[in-house]
């Protein structure tokens, strides 16, 4: 079973690939619950260097801050989980690499940190381009390393949606 998620989140990474090769973009990723989990995929790709640039894992607050210019008021009033931090990650990262595209999530993996505002599974993901940036809330389902691997694929898939 797990060959088979794998193979999933290959093909998409594949998708990702041709996209942004098409284009001669270069994409970056800011991830917070994930963990690397964005970055671990797309360099499992042979010649990934030719379209990624690196990502920044911004686990905590002060670093998503000092690397990612997260205003620390944002922070405050809406949590590391929301869409304002999304967006700003997202946007803080495409600058900070100096890319044309990027990924962001941050999201409560579990199995604790849930709230009834922000139950254990959510995850905000944020896509960021010149023209602009989107962000999208899903609710995941299961364990932790469930909920990183949905997330994981969803981010990918936002970039295949965006570009395709």
């Amino acid at each position: 079973m797990a060959d088979a998620k794998n193979v999933v989140i290959t093909a998409t990474v594949r998708q990702v690939a041709a996209l942004v090769l098409v284009k001669g973009w270069r994409l970056a990723t800011a991830e917070s619950c994930t963990g690397g989990g964005i970055s671990h995929a797309i360099t499992t790709m042979a010649g990934s260097s030719q379209w990624f640039a690196g990502g920044v894992i911004s686990y905590a607050n002060d670093v998503k801050e000092k690397l990612l210019k997260v205003p620390q008021t944002m922070l405050l009033q809406h949590g590391a989980v929301s869409k304002p931090v999304a967006r700003a990650m997202a946007q803080g990262v495409r600058t900070l690499l100096n890319t044309d595209i990027a990924v962001a999530v941050t999201g409560i993996a579990g199995p604790d940190g849930g709230s009834a505002e922000k139950p254990v599974g959510t995850v905000w993901i944020a896509w960021s381009v010149a023209a602009g940036t989107t962000a999208r809330r899903f609710q995941f389902r299961g364990d932790r390393d469930q909920i990183r691997r949905l997330a994981v694929e969803q981010a990918l898939q936002g970039v295949v949606d965006l570009l395709g």
